[in-house]
C-alpha cells in the first residue's frame, strides 16, 4: 500500500521514553474519541487507517482498562514516520465579551452565513482549485465568498450573525487562528464557541507577512512577538491582517466537562498536553502518536483530535496546551523539530507492512 511517507515499524521497547510516560492521561483522551465515534465514524486519511481498524481498541476503551500502557501495546504497533517532523502549539483563548455592541466591545464573532456553502467535486465551479471548499451561493451560481477585509469593512452587516462582541481586534484574530474560545460574558455567564466554517480563502499568517516585510526576524516570529508588534503599530493592524483573506465563522457549543478544552474537529473536548492537531488529509482522527521533541523536552503519547490549515505533512503536529493566558504563553513559542511515531492499529499494521 502506498502511504504519504515511509514507516519504520518498531517494538515499543525501541522507544526510549515510552515506559516513563503517563499513559493513563493519553488513554483518557483516546477513550473520549471511542465514545464519539459511536455516533460519527472517523474519516480515513491517506495512510489508510480506518474506523474499522480502530474499533477493537474503541470497544475495549469504552469498557475501561486497568493498565493503560498494556492497552496501547496490545492494540497497536509503533511505526516511526520517516519524514522531517515539526511541532507547534495551540490553545483555547479566554476573553471578555459582550452580548451586544458597545463603544468598548466593537469587534464581532460571527456565525456562519446562510449563503456560505460547501464546495465539493459535485458543485465546484470550473477552474476552481480543489483546495477551495467554501463559496458564496448566488442566483448566478457559486462565487468566491467575501474575504477578511471585505467582511471587516461591513460586507455581512445587518444579517444578525453576531454571536458576541470583543474589545480587541487582535484578540479576535487569534481566536480565529486557534479555532475556539471561552467567552467570559459581561453579564457573568460563560460561553464556549468553536469553529463552524471559513470563508474559503487561503490562510496567510501575520508572522509570515511581518517577516517578509522585514518587521520581525523570521527566527523570532512567535505569537508574543506578533502581539508586541501590533501593540506598537496599531495603525497598521488592518494592513497586516487583511493580507490574510481567510475568515473564520463560529458556533456556540455545550461542553460536558468545563475543566477540559474546546470541542474541536474530531467532536471531542481536547485534553491539554494529550490532544494533537494533525494533517486531516493524511491521518485519521483518534490515531495515537508518540511525539518526541528533544529541544522542547517533550516525549509524550498524544491522540489525533483536531486539524488546522497550517498543519500540513505526515510528521507535522500542533500540541493543545490548554485554556487561558498561561496556556497561550506556552503555545505561542512552541516551534520545534520532532519525531513522530504513529501507533498503527493491529489490523492496519498487517496491511502497511
Amino acid at each position: 500500500m502506498n502511504t504519504p511517507a515511509a514507516l519504520d515499524f518498531l517494538r515499543f521497547d525501541d522507544i526510549a521514553n515510552w515506559r516513563s510516560d503517563e499513559h493513563r492521561a493519553a488513554f483518557g483522551a483516546f477513550r473520549r474519541s471511542a465514545f464519539r465515534n459511536l455516533e460519527k465514524r472517523c474519516k480515513t486519511g491517506a495512510f489508510g487507517i480506518c474506523a474499522e481498524d480502530l474499533e477493537p481498541a474503541f470497544a475495549c476503551a469504552r469498557d475501561g482498562v486497568d493498565d493503560a500502557r498494556a492497552f496501547f501495546e496490545r492494540h497497536f504497533r509503533p511505526a516511526r514516520i520517516l519524514a522531517e517532523g515539526f511541532v507547534t502549539g495551540f490553545y483555547e483563548p479566554v476573553v471578555e465579551a459582550s452580548p451586544k455592541r458597545t463603544a468598548h466591545f466593537r469587534h464581532p464573532i460571527l456565525t456562519r452565513p446562510a449563503d456560505l456553502v460547501d464546495v465539493t467535486d459535485e458543485n465546484r465551479p470550473a477552474g476552481w482549485d480543489a483546495q477551495i471548499v467554501f463559496g458564496r451561493q448566488t442566483a448566478a451560481g457559486i462565487v468566491p465568498f467575501f474575504d477578511r477585509g471585505e467582511i471587516e469593512r461591513g460586507a455581512l452587516e445587518g444579517r444578525g450573525l453576531e454571536i458576541a462582541w470583543l474589545a480587541d481586534k487582535v484578540d479576535l484574530f487569534f481566536i480565529h487562528v486557534q479555532g475556539a474560545a471561552r467567552l467570559m460574558m459581561t453579564d457573568g455567564s460563560e460561553r464556549r464557541v468553536t469553529y463552524a466554517a471559513k470563508s474559503g480563502h487561503s490562510f496567510v499568517g501575520p508572522g509570515k507577512i511581518l517577516a517578509d516585510l522585514g518587521e520581525i526576524p523570521r527566527k523570532d516570529v512567535t505569537m508574543q512577538s506578533i502581539r508586541a508588534w501590533f501593540a506598537v503599530n496599531p495603525a497598521r493592524i488592518d494592513e497586516i491582517l487583511w493580507h490574510n483573506r481567510s475568515f473564520i465563522f463560529f458556533k456556540d457549543v455545550q461542553v460536558d466537562d468545563p475543566a477540559l478544552g474546546a470541542i474541536a474537529a474530531a467532536k471531542v473536548q481536547l485534553t491539554a498536553g494529550r490532544s494533537l492537531a494533525i494533517d486531516r488529509k493524511l491521518h485519521t482522527f483518534a490515531t495515537p502518536f508518540f511525539v518526541e521533541a528533544p529541544d522542547l523536552d517533550f516525549a509524550r503519547l498524544m491522540i489525533a483530535q483536531d486539524t488546522g490549515s497550517a498543519i500540513v505533512g505526515p510528521a507535522r503536529g500542533d500540541i493543545f496546551c490548554g485554556s487561558g493566558d498561561e496556556a497561550g504563553e506556552t503555545a505561542g513559542v512552541i516551534k520545534h523539530p520532532a519525531e513522530f511515531i504513529m501507533l498503527v492499529p493491529n489490523a492496519a499494521a498487517e496491511r502497511l507492512t
